[in-house]
């Protein structure tokens, strides 16, 4: 597997640990005070929010594995919590967050694919095949939580400049975010950047993250996000009406509902991958024009 096919692999297993989050988004706001004020339902979306690095682990794990394994995802469990209580130990500055339980992941999946079928001797028959895939992944977290303690702060430091410069430098930022958010989702890296942006850069109290610190009360978090919602919500069911109407006669109820369907998903759920995928190969220069556009949009809201 070449390095592009590597990172698209794994922003497909990142969906699924973000598909959780409308839901714990949904709890976490309505129980708050000023709505429903349901204290349980606030906590319970915000257990979510508070596990991300586990939840990426073992989503990544189970994408990395062969054969989707529960085992590799129990694996990425155990090394993550052996990774962070022994990073307490050595440096307890070091917080690696979202970027530490996916590497665990990646770790837990590819021991998972090289030992899930050892043999190890009678006496130790019990821990051979899949059962040795948590023990040597526990062991390997010792060495990654050593590595990151010696290696993470500076690392910690450059990512949290970074966002900084996006979240801080104004126009130019947010026309950068914007305009590579669209151009990677034909190779499939906009969940990496997506990912840094919406858990881990920027803090507040505690809280890393576009998401996380908009949850925690950030007056600045989530507004380089609100470019988002007039292409998602109106510019792109607007593009397929456009296709909808330019399309032949003889072809419109062939590909109307069709096009109903992505412009209401795009609408409704903000998943814009459909609609996109239907031109971005056909007519790259007018993906080129939609992404330009996400980032002029980002700017001006």
């Amino acid at each position: 597997m070449n390095i592009l096919g590597y990172f698209q692999k794994l922003g497909n297993a990142l969906m699924f640990p973000i598909a959780v989050l409308p839901v714990a988004g949904m709890l976490l706001r309505f129980g708050q005070p000023d709505l429903l004020n349901i204290p349980f339902m606030a906590a319970g979306g915000q257990a979510v929010f508070d596990n991300l690095a586990l939840l990426f682990a073992m989503g990544v794990a189970g994408g990395f594995s062969k054969d989707n394994s529960a085992a590799a995802a129990i694996a990425a469990c155990v090394g993550y919590f052996i990774m962070t209580s022994a990073l307490k130990t050595l440096n307890a500055d070091v917080d690696p967050g979202v970027a530490g339980g996916i590497i665990i992941g990646l770790c837990a999946g590819h021991l998972y694919n090289r030992f899930n079928g050892i043999k190890l001797p009678e006496f130790l028959g019990f821990f051979a095949g899949k059962r040795f895939v948590p023990i040597i992944t526990g062991l390997v977290a010792l060495i990654i939580a050593y590595i990151f303690s010696l290696v993470w702060p500076p690392v910690q430091e450059m990512i949290n400049h970074l966002g900084q410069w996006i979240l801080t430098s104004g126009k130019p930022g947010e026309f950068a975010y914007g305009l590579a958010n669209r151009l990677l989702i034909p190779i499939g890296l906009h969940h990496i950047l997506n990912t840094m942006v919406w858990f881990v850069f920027g803090d507040y109290h505690g809280a890393t993250g576009e998401i996380s610190r908009f949850f925690a009360g950030d007056p600045n978090a989530g507004q380089i996000l609100s470019g988002f919602f007039p292409v998602v919500m109106f510019g792109l069911p607007s593009a397929a009406l456009a296709f909808y109407v330019t399309a032949k006669k003889e072809n419109k109820k062939v590909v109307g509902g069709m096009l109903l369907s992505v412009a209401l998903t795009a609408f409704l759920t903000g998943i814009t991958e459909p609609i996109e995928f239907m031109f971005m190969f056909l007519a790259p220069g007018l993906y080129l024009i939609h992404a330009i556009l996400m980032g002029v949009s980002l700017v001006v809201a």
